[in-house]
């Protein structure tokens, strides 16, 4: 059974272009693979963080929303875990739709 999900993903501001889109490209067949339906990819661009992260005042966000089985997020954060450029990321389970 397919839950939603949303994982946001800090990226270095160093990375170039070609190198932020693979690392996205790669989170997304990851979701697909694993029997995931990607339903969004946001890229927010540029922010300036809150506090330093790894000495660096300023990020790439990128959110990922998706419904994908939960075994689908161990695979997805290991690979995130491991992927230079990604600073921090986190994962939410969304709540079910309701009836209003």
């Amino acid at each position: 059974m397919s839950q939603k999900y949303e994982t946001l993903v800090l990226l270095s501001p160093e990375l170039a272009e070609e190198n932020r889109k693979a690392i996205i490209e790669t989170l997304t067949s990851i979701v697909e693979r694993e029997g995931g339906k990607m339903s969004a990819v946001d890229d927010w661009g540029i922010r300036t963080l809150a506090y330093p992260v790894q000495k660096q005042t300023r990020g790439n966000y990128v959110r990922l929303e998706y419904a994908a089985p939960g075994t689908v997020i161990a695979e997805l954060e290991r690979n995130i875990r491991i992927t230079d450029g990604i600073f921090k990321f986190v994962t939410v389970r969304l709540a079910d739709a309701t009836a209003a």
